[in-house]
C-alpha cells in the first residue's frame, strides 16, 4: 500500500469511529434525559368521552 492509500484509510476509519461515538453519545443522552425527568401535569383542553386518555393528574 502506498502512503497515500494508508492515510486515506486512516481518515475514513477515524471518521467512522467519530460517527459511531457521536451516535452512542446521543443515545446515552436520550436515555439519561428520559430516566431523570418527569414532566409536570398540564391542563387538558378536552375532558369527558372525547378525551384521548385519562390524565394521571386528576384527583377523581
Amino acid at each position: 500500500m502506498s502512503e497515500r492509500t494508508t492515510r486515506r484509510s486512516l481518515i475514513i476509519w477515524l471518521a467512522v469511529a467519530a460517527g459511531l461515538i457521536l451516535i452512542a453519545g446521543a443515545n446515552v443522552h436520550l436515555v439519561y434525559v428520559a430516566t431523570t425527568t418527569q414532566p409536570e401535569c398540564v391542563a387538558h383542553t378536552r375532558d369527558g368521552a372525547d378525551a384521548a386518555a385519562k390524565s394521571a393528574c386528576r384527583t377523581e
